[in-house]
């Protein structure tokens, strides 16, 4: 008896039972598809590239030689009468939803999808908010800026080798002289000539922006990127100063536990300046880490006492007043902070990469 059912090799089902099998849970299972969702997914199951009857095709070659041609064939029939059916089924299921492009208005309403803040955004806030909670102002300033605030106010006149540094857009439109005079703003440093020439000390101010630099782009530069410019003026203010209010940044950025690393740098604006690295949160100095490849420290951004020259053109006395700055790129803050190694993911506008923020 279970030869007769099974097949003749005593367990396996034979060939003509196999195909019977799939027809009939194939057309049980279609009987009961009544909406386009229901039919797709029982085409994918069973007369898809990967379906039921596909799986029987495949299977032929591993069949005895005098069995391939009748179970080919068969299976072919089969697939034919189930598209057939699936067909069929698939008018009817049309037919009885009514007029096409009728709108069932007792269907429950489809949930839209929640919008989010974009990373950088999300993390010029973080920054924001860390210095704020330090008695720091957030203010912004102008893209478009002249030329004597991006880099005379900032002690980069026009023979400065300095200016090498920014590749400038300038826009055309010449001064008096006719020399160009107005540019898309290259960092965020102009602000502290502002904010110095509308108002005494003390202060205390934190500047997100955009800014603009025509370089080519590749995984760590972009045409366009953000930084957020920090200043601090008053009397009696140091360097201690300048490294407690870094590292407490640091601590509430990166985390509670992280190490901070100064090393002298140079920047036209300030003296001395120094560049701040934190310790890699990603590792312990594995030379396969994908953000400090190793090196155990992350730098994340430039900063120094600010130059008296600064200070002498805002109209203060650097006899009486001093003050720190610092500058860092927002991308770079993000880039470290979640592992990414491409800055031009940030504004390819790949939903995959944005919904992981």
């Amino acid at each position: 008896m279970a030869d007769s059912v099974n097949g003749s090799n005593g367990g396996e089902p034979s060939p003509d039972d196999r195909i019977n099998a799939v027809k009939d849970a194939a057309l049980a299972a279609l009987a009961v598809a009544d909406s386009a969702d229901a039919l797709q997914e029982w085409r994918n199951q069973y007369i898809g590239r990967s379906g039921e009857v596909t799986l029987l095709l495949r299977s032929v070659g591993s069949l005895p030689a005098e069995q391939r041609a009748g179970f080919g064939q068969a299976a072919n029939r089969l697939k034919n009468e189930l598209e057939g059916s699936f067909d069929t089924r698939q008018a009817e299921v049309t037919a009885a939803s009514g007029p096409a492009g009728a709108i069932d208005v007792s269907l429950p309403g489809r949930k839209p999808s929640g919008g989010r803040l974009h990373p950088i955004t999300q993390t010029v806030r973080e920054i924001t908010a860390a210095f704020g909670a330090m008695g720091f102002q957030t203010v912004e300033g102008p893209e478009v800026e002249l030329d004597r605030y991006n880099f005379n106010a900032m002690n980069i006149p026009d023979d400065h080798p300095a200016r090498d540094m920014f590749d400038t857009f300038w826009l055309d439109r010449v001064d008096e002289e006719g020399a160009r005079s107005i540019l898309l703003r290259t960092h965020t440093s102009p602000m502290q000539a502002r904010v110095m020439e509308a108002q005494d000390p003390p202060i205390r101010v934190v500047v997100p922006g955009r800014c603009y630099r025509y370089e080519a782009t590749d995984a760590s530069h972009e045409w366009h990127f953000n930084q957020v410019e920090v200043m601090a003026v008053d009397e009696g203010i140091t360097f201690a100063d300048l490294k407690g209010t870094l590292f407490e940044f640091a601590r509430r950025v990166f985390g509670p536990e992280r190490k901070v690393r100064f090393r002298c740098d140079f920047f036209p604006f300030v003296e001395p300046g120094v560049d701040m690295a934190v310790d890699c949160f990603n590792c312990e100095g594995d030379p396969a880490c994908r953000i400090c490849r190793g090196s155990r420290w992350l730098e994340i951004l430039g900063a120094g006492m600010v130059h008296p020259d600064v200070l002498r053109r805002a109209g203060y006395d650097p006899e009486r007043y001093s003050g720190f700055a610092a500058g860092m790129g927002v991308e770079r803050v993000a880039m470290l902070k979640h592992g990414i190694d491409d800055i031009r993911h940030f504004y390819a506008n790949d939903m995959r990469f944005l919904s992981q923020f």
